[in-house]
């Protein structure tokens, strides 16, 4: 099967590499985003997935706009591919590129369709403290994620997992999926699925307006705001902006308890009704760090990053900047 792969972050990099490792696909050419130029250096610096095809010797592609790129569009139609498949690749494909492969255009996305169309399925879907989560393989057409469905596959999401980590997983998940997608559609042994749209959800670009955390808000809804926008969602400490990383809301009711945590919550004090002032410190527990007081329970900080630092641990937070109770955490911007 005579294969082009559009794709550019380390999410589409494991289904790259399942195709290139397949003895019954053949990747012509990969497409993806231009070159950046990065914070480090503001060296242009590749995208994950032409690292991995420059490597392989694949032709590589990256066209500012590629449905207005007539070289690349050109290219494109001479290669004859069986199928075009995208993963992450960022931008929209015209109805001329969707008509060029015999197979029609696969999308790999990080939802479970019609759930969560757009371009930050797994952000806000942590956000809205989904469950499950999962991959859809779909064909494409002119809509955004709207396209007929092929298969799917799910998975459980944990109290604390973030962005990265659900990222890691379905990127794995979604390389495997697509392999049996495209055999499948070889053989004629699936049938596409129109989507109900009366169910679609969407989720768009993250904005930075979105990263700022508002301590009046439950502990459960910071923690899923701070763990989908991993890792910029800020608050403000002794006037100076502080990007809390990672976090746990402190309100278990019996299994619900994640490991790591189950042995940190004897330890812990009575917290109940400790105070009524959102943001402010009412317990730091030793070798754990610092809880706060929220709208509704208590968040542990976990993980946090002072402006020009590494990230450290809650209690490493504590120590370095005697931090006490009483102190007040400020809402982020």
């Amino acid at each position: 099967m005579k294969i082009v792969f559009f794709g550019t972050p380390q999410f589409a990099v494991p289904t790259l590499e399942k195709l290139l490792n397949h003895s019954k696909f053949d990747v012509l050419a990969v497409v993806t985003q231009p070159d950046k130029r990065r914070e480090r250096g503001n060296k242009l610096t590749p995208s994950p997935v032409k690292a991995i095809a420059t490597a392989r010797g694949l032709p590589v592609w990256q066209p500012e706009k590629v449905k207005k790129d007539t070289k690349t569009l050109a290219k494109l139609k001479e290669l004859d591919a069986d199928v075009f498949v995208v993963v992450a690749y960022g931008q929209i494909l015209s109805s001329k590129i969707l008509k060029m492969p015999k197979l029609g255009c696969i999308n790999v996305h990080g939802s479970i369709l019609p759930k969560y169309r757009g371009a930050a399925p797994i952000q806000w879907c942590l956000y809205n403290g989904e469950k499950e989560t999962g991959i859809t393989t779909m064909l494409m057409d002119v809509g955004m994620d709207t396209g007929p469905m092929l298969e799917i596959a799910t998975t459980p999401i944990g109290l604390l997992d973030n962005t990265q980590d659900l990222a890691e997983r379905l990127a794995a998940i979604g390389g495997d999926l697509l392999v049996e997608t495209l055999l499948k559609l070889e053989r004629q042994e699936i049938q596409p699925i129109p989507q109900d749209n009366l169910a679609a959800t969407y989720a768009p670009l993250i904005q930075k307006e979105d990263y700022g955390l508002d301590w009046s808000k439950s502990a459960i809804q910071l923690h899923n705001q701070i763990r989908g926008f991993y890792p910029n969602c800020t608050a403000t400490f002794r006037n100076n902006l502080l990007k809390i990383t990672a976090s746990a809301p402190l309100s278990f009711v019996g299994d619900r308890i994640p490991p790591g945590l189950q042995e940190l919550i004897p330890k812990l004090p009575d917290l109940s009704n400790v105070s009524d002032k959102p943001g402010v410190v009412v317990n730091i527990t030793k070798g754990i760090g610092a809880i706060v007081q929220t709208g509704e329970g208590l968040l542990l900080l976990r993980e946090v990053q002072l402006a020009g630092k590494r990230p450290q641990s809650g209690w490493d937070f504590v120590n370095g900047t005697r931090l006490t109770v009483g102190e007040v955490f400020g809402a982020g911007s």
